[in-house]
């Protein structure tokens, strides 16, 4: 964490939020929204292990849902910032390599926490199917 002193002001600068921000926010906040989902469900899954196992499997398969949702969005707002880089560079010509660099930067962030919402959710997924066989 990072603490910039600004006259009169203490800004704190945290870097995951602004990972956040640069991957932009409409696409992160759906991944997010779909992450937290996935966990909510996988909560009640675990929670209705022993009184309803009917709930528990319907909880895992919404889960498993959510999480496919979450990494397909993902790969949309990679593929969709990618084609705003690449207009980018057509409308400037010939940009500096960092412009580009940066534009491909942005692009790849909504995928790996579309991955990482993935993996996270899979492994509550792969713990409640487990559960629910014994």
């Amino acid at each position: 964490m990072y603490v910039f002193l600004v006259p009169k002001l203490l800004v704190v600068s945290n870097p995951l939020a602004d990972r956040f921000n640069e991957g932009g926010p409409f696409f992160m906040s759906l991944i997010l929204i779909c992450l937290l989902l996935s966990v909510f469900l996988l909560v009640r899954g675990f929670l209705n292990l022993k009184k309803d196992i009917l709930i528990s499997k319907k909880m895992l398969s919404l889960a498993i849902d959510s999480s496919l949702l979450g990494l397909v969005l993902g790969f949309l707002g990679s593929v969709i910032g990618l084609i705003t880089a690449f207009d980018t560079v057509e409308a400037l010509g010939n940009p500096d390599p960092s412009v580009f660099a940066g534009g491909l930067k942005v692009s790849l962030l909504t995928a790996t926490f579309g991955l990482f919402s993935f993996v996270v959710s899979r492994i509550g997924i792969l713990a409640l199917r487990a559960m629910q066989k014994e």
